[in-house]
C-alpha cells in the first residue's frame, strides 16, 4: 500500500501525493491528508482478473468512479455494463455496486464520494473572476 504524502499546506488549501500511478496497487484515501470537508477521494488498483471483493453500498453518498487506466466491468444492483480508460461513472445512495478489472493491465481509478444532493453552485454558477498577479 502507497502512503499518502503531505507535501504541503496553508491556511486555504493543502498539498498531498500518492505518488506515481504506474505502478500504484491497492486502495488510499485522501481526505485525512488534504483535511478535506465536502468529500472522500481514493485512488484504487485492481490487477488483471480482480474485483473489489465486496458489494457495497451507502446511506448518504454518492460516489464518482474515473476509470484512468485500464477496463472492466461495473455492477451497480443487477445491471452490467463496460468501463475503460476516460469512463465516468455516478452512483447513487441505497444501491451495490462493485467493478472488476477485464484488462491485460491493471485497473486503476479515482472514486469521489460525496454527500448526495448537496451540489449547489457550480462552475461558474459558484465562482467569480478575479484579478490577482500571475506568480506562475
Amino acid at each position: 500500500m502507497i502512503e499518502v504524502k503531505k507535501l504541503e499546506s496553508g491556511e486555504k488549501f493543502a498539498h498531498a501525493s500518492v505518488g506515481s500511478l504506474k505502478g500504484f496497487e491497492g486502495k488510499q484515501f485522501v481526505k485525512d491528508a488534504t483535511g478535506a470537508t465536502s468529500c472522500e477521494i481514493s485512488f484504487g488498483t485492481l490487477p488483471t482478473g480482480a474485483a473489489v471483493p465486496f458489494f457495497h453500498s451507502h446511506k448518504d453518498n454518492e460516489e464518482n468512479y474515473i476509470i484512468l487506466s485500464g477496463a472492466g466491468r461495473f455492477q451497480v444492483d443487477d445491471k452490467v455494463f463496460d468501463v475503460a480508460e476516460g469512463s465516468v461513472v455516478r452512483v447513487a445512495t441505497h444501491c451495490d455496486r462493485n467493478l472488476k478489472c477485464t484488462s491485460a493491465e491493471p485497473m486503476t481509478y479515482i472514486c469521489i464520494q460525496a454527500k448526495e444532493g448537496s451540489l449547489g453552485g457550480y462552475t461558474m454558477t459558484d465562482a467569480e473572476i478575479t484579478e490577482r498577479e500571475n506568480l506562475l
